[in-house]
């Protein structure tokens, strides 16, 4: 025991964590990316056939023209909400190997787990991926703009166990798959 009879703690355990070694910042933001292209590049496509179709199916009346863009905008919007809020939570709610991955995270080799070691489920799954790590930033970027999301971003390069913050507010880590 060293002088003064206190006893310095053990330091944590990389093995008490579940899921393995943590994952690295370029990973994370590899598999950002890769998902943000498996979402943007279809939505993108859409777009054009949607509103370009809107459009083309109109003939020459500008005021029924700019009625029918107007609408396609509103549902290609619609659809876009509705493939955002429901990519990530669908493809980590997945059983097994794949369980905690999008095809980012899958294609970069990391996963998300849980502190408490359960598999993710489609509400757990929802609430770290679209209202921690989109909504929330999304609202405190309306607030305060950028910095949220850039603290978010680039919260793991300091972390001592590379958290974001989304990562502590949904008790997870990213680990190597």
């Amino acid at each position: 025991m060293p002088p003064g009879g206190w006893q310095q703690a053990p330091a944590p355990q990389e093995s008490a964590r579940p899921g393995g070694p943590l994952a690295g910042w370029g990973a994370r933001a590899g598999a950002y990316v890769i998902d943000a292209l498996v979402l943007l590049v279809p939505v993108a496509i859409l777009f054009v056939v949607i509103v370009g179709g809107a459009i083309g199916l109109t003939g020459t009346d500008d005021d029924v023209a700019t009625g029918a863009a107007i609408l396609a905008v509103l549902g290609w919007l619609l659809l876009f909400a509705i493939i955002s809020l429901l990519y990530a939570p669908l493809l980590m709610k997945r059983k097994g190997v794949h369980n905690g991955q999008t095809w980012g995270k899958q294609l970069v080799g990391i996963r998300a787990v849980r502190d408490n070691g359960e598999a993710w489920g489609f509400g757990s799954a929802a609430f770290r991926e679209v209202l921690l790590k989109n909504l929330a930033v999304a609202v405190a970027s309306s607030i305060i703009p950028i910095i949220p999301w850039f603290l978010n971003f680039f919260w793991p390069l300091w972390d001592d166990q590379n958290r974001a913050l989304h990562d502590m507010a949904a008790s997870s880590h990213v680990v190597k798959a």
